[in-house]
């Protein structure tokens, strides 16, 4: 049999089944993914059935809530319909099929289209996730009435396949490029694997489907890069505590189960009380019925590999917003701050308020009405304080650069160390001391469950349940983000805020606590103790020990009035005396290590100096001068404006390259990309949008 490079088609198809079984166990009609689940499983076992009378018009009012209400992700459940209607529109009765049909005549598929509607369009476009899902739902819907005129627009299906199709190119070409701007997130590359993977089934035009293929296992590839134990525990983009707290949580961690088979948790199952509306496996469900996409055999490998190994990466865009003010800013690659046409790549990338952006963005929620929206808030608040003058507003970005910049996405280099025991990740020197939002710098992660991280919070814990969604800035989104540097199995991260905060009023969202803190959840390690200001754990034969130059203390917290996502012993270990602080983190493991105890007695001997310069947010500061003795790596000197310097020599944080792993090397800017090991090898052309096996010179 000739090796085409990707999975065994029959352990593919075991993968997929038994996904299906599991995510069958439950029978949730107001779910169209569990709906596809079960379909796709009659379709496979013929005694399997489906109940179309429960699918009654109380459940599609479920389908369409924020679809008819003009709600933010309903471009989420129209993909999931489209599913349906791709993949099963002889099974769907004719009612179902006509509320399909409406809905896609209905819909607004971009934020330039007219609107008229008595309410507020409440939809957020401009996401890297949200792009590409608006994208392939107007491609599919027109694909699926090509000769149906859409009530938004105007314009016919075919009109709207085709306006489509050059939206996605240019989406397609951007990440070819740059990379992606949510950078390694558990939660948003399985929003992006969702719209790859049925575009790659879905659509007629080969060449598309090929090129959504290419970049689906571009994607599973940084997955498997950064996949320990099935969790993808590593710096994150965008991420939040209710999903980066433990792997079954994440949702991509039903994909990285589906395609890795790396973990022995089982299947995940969508049947909380939210998995209508915010179901975690969807990335899953959607590869489970894949006809076309099966995924390189490589992926597998990589992400099951015991070896230990470096993956350095180099993401996104330079966006400075620290740059001194000037009328009219130019870039070096000619990207314009002031074309309405660039609007959704400067606002993927979070920068709506970098000076040099918030003429482009005052007229933008002017030109389309988006002031009343809810997601724009802050804007709307502040245009009622001071009014609208995009010179006054300029200036007042530049001046506050620091903390008004909270969710901007700018580029990145990761650098992710893992072997058979943990793995350690961080962003590099990432926008130090500016204000964060949904951004996940560092973690230590042994497995599943066993994960620590530091974080400065922007507010103290909520009885609130819901906080530990979008809103929580206490495990979430850090308040200010570390001055983070990595090498090896060691890192040290600095917190030195470089604004202080904010007096009460309209700037409170960018308010923040005195103290910084880690999560540390003892219950999901074999035995963690408290050594000076040392807290070691093991997780069977890896260990993590974390060092806070700020003593800290265990805060407990009463799950009777404070939400804990279920756990009951320590795990928030709080540093208090200022929101300045440097934390250390070493692994070790029983082969490199020795035992538990040689780990402990050789950590806690281990010579630390940190030098203090007397933080102060309100003028610069030359930031904490710290020498490590690691018992790994040796000595690790850490100086703001320096590289890195261990045993002797230095390390830069920043590189140049895209991937530099032992599977890929190729700098920023290439788009053909190489994947191999010993066993055989895969290669990505995406500016041609090709995928093909790729042969290992013996």
């Amino acid at each position: 049999m000739v090796d085409d490079g990707l999975e065994d088609a029959g352990w593919w198809r075991a993968r997929q089944d038994d996904y299906l079984v599991a995510a069958t166990s439950v029978w949730r009609p107001t779910s169209p993914l569990n709906l596809v689940d079960h379909l796709e499983r009659a379709r496979r076992d013929p005694r399997h059935g489906v109940d179309w009378s429960a699918v009654d018009d109380a459940a599609l009012a479920r389908w369409f809530v924020r679809i008819d209400g003009w709600l933010d992700c309903a471009d989420f459940d129209v993909l999931r319909l489209l599913t349906l209607w791709g993949a099963y529109r002889e099974d769907l009765p004719d009612r179902v099929a006509a509320a399909l049909a409406d809905r896609f005549r209905t819909f607004r598929y971009w934020y330039t289209d007219p609107v008229e509607l008595e309410g507020t369009d409440e939809r957020w476009y401009w996401s890297e996730n949200h792009r590409l899902i608006f994208h392939a739902c107007e491609y599919l819907a027109g694909q699926a009435l090509p000769h149906d005129t859409f009530s938004v627009t105007g314009l016919t299906g075919e009109e709207h396949r085709r306006r489509a199709a050059g939206r996605l190119a240019a989406w397609f070409d951007e990440k070819a490029v740059d990379g992606f701007s949510e950078w390694h997130s558990d939660v948003y590359y399985a929003k992006d694997v969702a719209p790859l993977v049925t575009l790659a089934e879905l659509v007629d035009d080969p060449a598309l489907a090929e090129r959504a293929a290419a970049f689906c296992d571009l994607v599973l590839y940084d997955l498997a890069l950064h996949c320990h134990r099935g969790n993808v525990g590593v710096t994150h983009g965008r991420s939040y505590m209710k999903d980066k707290a433990r792997a079954v949580d994440q949702p991509v961690f039903g994909a990285c189960k589906l395609c890795f088979d790396a973990t022995e948790e089982p299947w995940p199952v969508d049947d909380g009380d939210d998995a209508d509306l915010l179901p975690l496996n969807e990335s899953a469900t959607l590869l489970a019925r894949a006809r076309r996409y099966r995924p390189p055999a490589v992926l597998r490998r990589i992400a099951t590999s015991t070896r230990e190994s470096v993956d350095r990466e180099s993401m996104g865009v330079v966006i400075d917003p620290s740059e001194p003010l000037r009328d009219d800013p130019v870039r070096s690659d000619g990207r314009s701050y002031t074309d309405p046409d660039m609007v959704p790549f400067w606002w993927d990338r979070g920068a709506l308020t970098p000076w040099q952006l918030v003429p482009l963005t005052i007229d933008t929620l002017d030109r389309h009405r988006l002031w009343d929206a809810d997601l724009f808030d802050l804007f709307d608040d502040l245009r009622h304080a001071i009014g609208a003058d995009a010179d006054l507003w300029r200036q007042m970005s530049a001046d506050l650069h620091p903390m008004v910049n909270a969710g901007l996405l700018s580029e990145v280099h990761t650098y992710t160390w893992r072997n058979a025991h943990g793995m350690l990740s961080c962003a590099q020197g990432y926008r130090p001391g500016t204000a964060g939002f949904q951004h996940h710098i560092w973690q230590a992660t042994l497995d599943e469950r066993a994960i620590v991280f530091a974080n400065h919070p922007g507010n103290g814990p909520s009885p609130n349940a819901g906080d530990y969604l979008d809103h929580d800035r206490y495990w979430t989104g850090s308040a200010t983000l570390p001055r983070s540097a990595q090498h090896r199995r060691v890192a040290v991260h600095s917190f030195e805020p470089a604004f202080a905060p904010p007096e009460p009023g309209i700037l409170d969202p960018f308010a923040y606590e005195p103290y910084t803190h880690a999560y540390f959840p003892t219950e999901h390690f074999d035995e963690v103790r408290r050594l000076g200001h040392w807290t070691i754990g093991r997780k069977r034969d890896g260990y993590v020990a974390l060092w806070s130059w700020r003593p800290t203390e265990w805060r407990r917290h009463d799950p009777a009035t404070t939400y804990t996502g279920g756990l009951t012993g320590d795990f928030d270990l709080v540093a208090d005396g200022g929101a300045d602080d440097v934390w250390i983190v070493e692994l070790g493991d029983a082969a490199r290590s020795g035992t538990f105890d040689e780990f402990c007695e050789a950590i806690a001997a281990a010579e630390i100096r940190v030098e203090d310069p007397g933080w102060t947010a309100t003028g610069p500061h030359p930031g904490f001068d710290v020498r490590y003795e690691s018992p790994a790596e040796g000595t690790v000197e850490c100086r703001p404006g320096s590289p890195l310097v261990v045993a002797g020599s230095p390390v830069e944080l920043a590189h140049d390259r895209r991937f530099d792993n032992p599977y890929t090397s190729i700098g920023r800017g290439e788009t053909t990309v190489p994947i191999r090991d010993d066993a055989g090898g895969w290669e990505l052309d995406l500016d041609a949008g090709t995928r093909r096996p790729r042969s290992v010179p013996r």
